[in-house]
C-alpha cells in the first residue's frame, strides 16, 4: 500500500490526477473527508483504533486497518512517506493527536492536515510542523459569519491572513456592466475567477474583462479581506 504509480498523472488525462490519502481517525470528520476523497476516484486508507467507527465505510473507502496510530511500528507498516497526503481527524485525544504527528514527521510523511479541537490545540500542530491545521467549528464559524454580515456575500473561504475567496450575488449597480468597465481590479483591488449564471447554472472560468454580467449572476472573486469588504457597502 498504496498501488504503484498512486499519486501520478495517468497518461493522457493531463486534467485528472489521482492521489492516495491516508486518513486517520474515523470520527464524523476524518469519514466525511475520507467519503469524498473515495468520491472523488482517489485512493483512500482509513486507520483507527476502533473497528466501529471503519465499519460503516467499508465500501466507502479503499481500504481500511484497526490500528492505533500512536505505535510508530502501525504508521511504518503503513508506508506514510508514500501518500500524497495524511489526514489526522483525531482531535478529542490531544495526546494522541500529537503523538501521531510526531511519528509522522519522523516517518517523513509528504504533507499533514490535522484538526484541532481548539486554538491551543492549533498552535501546538502547527509548531509540531503540520502542514495545515483546521478547525472545522472555528472555520465555519467565520464563513457564517460573513454571509450574514455581508448582505452579498454567499461563501466566504479564508485562504490565507490577509487573503480570502468570496462567492457574491451581483449588486444592483453592476448589472449589465462588464468586469472592465466596473473596474474590479482598480476600484476594488479584487480579481473575479469565475461565473455562475442564476439561471443555467453554466459557469465562466477566468472571465473575459469585457463579460457583461447579468442580474442573477454569481461571481466568484480572490482578493485582501480588506478590499473584498469594501463590497460590503453595495447593495
Amino acid at each position: 500500500w498504496p498501488p504503484a504509480g498512486c499519486g501520478a498523472e495517468p497518461h493522457g488525462l493531463k486534467e485528472v490526477v489521482l492521489k492516495s490519502f491516508l486518513v486517520i481517525g474515523m470520527g464524523q470528520f476524518g469519514s466525511s473527508v475520507a467519503k469524498e476523497l473515495y468520491l472523488m476516484k482517489h485512493d483512500v486508507l482509513v486507520v483507527d483504533s476502533h473497528e466501529e467507527k471503519i465499519a460503516p465505510y467499508m465500501n466507502n473507502v479503499t481500504n481500511a486497518i484497526i490500528g492505533d496510530t500512536t505505535d510508530e511500528a502501525v504508521l511504518r507498516s503503513l508506508g506514510v512517506q508514500n501518500f500524497d497526503c495524511v489526514v489526522v481527524g483525531i482531535s478529542q485525544d490531544i495526546q494522541n493527536s500529537i503523538w501521531t504527528l510526531m511519528i509522522l514527521k519522523e516517518l517523513d510523511a509528504k504533507m499533514i492536515v490535522c484538526k484541532a479541537r481548539d486554538e491551543r490545540h492549533a498552535k501546538i500542530l502547527s509548531q509540531l510542523g503540520a502542514d495545515k491545521v483546521i478547525r472545522p467549528e472555528f472555520d465555519m464559524g467565520i464563513r457564517i459569519a460573513h454571509s450574514l454580515a455581508q448582505k452579498n456575500v454567499i461563501d466566504f473561504l479564508e485562504i490565507s491572513v490577509d487573503h480570502s475567496v468570496v462567492e457574491i450575488s451581483i449588486p444592483a449597480e453592476w448589472v449589465g456592466k462588464s468586469i472592465l468597465k466596473i473596474h474590479l481590479r482598480k476600484k476594488y483591488g479584487i480579481t473575479v475567477i469565475c461565473i455562475r449564471n442564476g439561471d443555467t447554472g453554466a459557469i465562466n472560468f477566468s472571465p473575459e474583462a469585457e463579460t457583461v454580467l447579468s442580474k442573477n449572476d454569481i461571481i466568484t472573486v480572490i482578493g485582501r479581506k480588506k478590499n473584498l469588504n469594501k463590497i460590503q457597502a453595495l447593495s
